[in-house]
């Protein structure tokens, strides 16, 4: 395809409650912030992409009440209403279209809403809300289904959740940096069997943005381009029912359409660093599995070998990943995001040394039943 890179990023503190901004002054924050990285003006850009969420903003076409903090003004502007990677995959595919430029941005604020009652509203009206799931009683549910099958153990999990938290520690944008420890994690209050409160990701405020252009732009820009390499998205069955939870198959379809596209034939051996959607401690484990980078049932195995650590051969979420913080809609730009930022050798104290190719993987729908894989390149 021909050669799009992103060439802008910015994102917000993620904390508990920003009581002093509204939807509005994130989304202006952050688009300003882009521009100014990447040293262009809305001159430049020709589409703007928001990723926004009736229910989360608690008002209907909610994309509305941030469009001109975006910049759209007298600008081609579209919305997406799910995670921030499919934004940016729909911002990807204007560019490809023909316009030199697109600005994603995404916001969201957890604290003025309830996520429990929220995501029961994404199950089926007739059969599954009524039964009270939530987005926490569903990842249980996968849990339960992934542990059993393959003997992966709540210790491996708890690993998980014990090296992000760590790895936020480094990352002053983080929610949660913790020092905890396996056991911190296994004893802490339950919150549906087998998941632990240290296993499950904060609600948090926040809201990112990034440019991507073509050629022309990433010649103009003043940043380091970061090269899209390969990109696919895939979607399950709506139904939970319908779906093995323990086999993540549209991940697995995803990432195999973004590897052939980037030219990856080993994925594990080609890839330097990884940002994975890790809402819930075991998502990380499964969604490496799917991605190809270790066979099923292994991902407890490579968290316990120390394989994905920072200082391991393939870190994985060295940003602290969403266990550490978990804007809804924007934890998947973010992940975008921060695989950029390793590419541009900016990431700070989190940073991976030499990496030249990063994968970038966002989720959205109950127990993922949707996923978008980015591939990105130093070149």
């Amino acid at each position: 395809m021909e050669k799009i890179a992103i060439v802008g990023a910015a994102q917000t503190r993620y904390e508990s409650r920003k009581t002093d901004q509204t939807f509005y002054d994130m989304v202006f924050d952050v688009t300003t912030a882009a521009l100014e990285d990447a040293g262009l003006t809305l001159a430049d850009i020709d589409n703007i992409i928001t990723v926004s969420n009736d229910f989360l903003d608690g008002r209907t076409i909610s994309s509305m009440a941030v469009g001109e903090a975006a910049g759209a003004h007298d600008k081609n502007i579209s919305t997406v209403e799910g995670d921030g990677t499919f934004g940016a995959f729909y911002g990807a595919m204007r560019v490809l279209g023909g316009f030199r430029s697109t600005l994603v941005v995404a916001h969201s604020k957890g604290c003025e809403g309830n996520p429990q009652f929220i995501s029961n509203a994404m199950f089926d009206p007739i059969y599954h809300r009524p039964l009270g799931l939530d987005a926490t009683s569903a990842a249980a549910l996968q849990a339960n289904a992934y542990l059993t099958r393959y003997g992966v153990t709540e210790e491996q999990c708890a690993q998980v959740a014990v090296k992000n938290h760590g790895n936020a520690r480094h990352n002053p944008l983080a929610h949660q940096p913790l020092e905890i420890s396996v056991e911190d994690v296994l004893r802490s209050p339950k919150v549906a069997d087998p998941l632990k409160l240290l296993d499950c990701s904060p609600v948090s405020d926040g809201a990112a943005a990034l440019i991507i252009g073509n050629e022309e732009i990433a010649r103009k820009a003043k940043t380091k381009p970061v090269w899209v390499k390969g990109v696919a998205h895939c979607a399950e069955e709506y139904f939970l029912g319908d779906r093995d939870l323990a086999n993540p198959k549209a991940l697995r379809d995803a990432a195999q359409r973004a590897y052939q596209m980037a030219g990856i034939v080993n994925p594990r051996q080609e890839i330097d660093v990884a940002e994975v959607y890790d809402a819930f401690s075991y998502m990380e484990p499964l969604w490496l599995e799917g991605l190809g980078l270790c066979d099923p049932g292994q991902g407890g195995r490579l968290t316990e070998s120390g394989l994905t650590a920072m200082s391991g051969a393939l870190p994985v979420n060295p940003s602290g990943g969403v266990l550490s913080a978990h804007a809804q809609l924007v934890a998947g730009l973010a992940r975008l995001i921060e695989a950029s930022l390793q590419i541009r050798g900016q990431a700070g104290a989190h940073q991976i040394p030499n990496v030249k190719t990063a994968l970038a993987q966002g989720s959205h729908g109950p127990c993922g039943q949707s996923h978008c894989v980015w591939i990105l390149g130093a070149e």
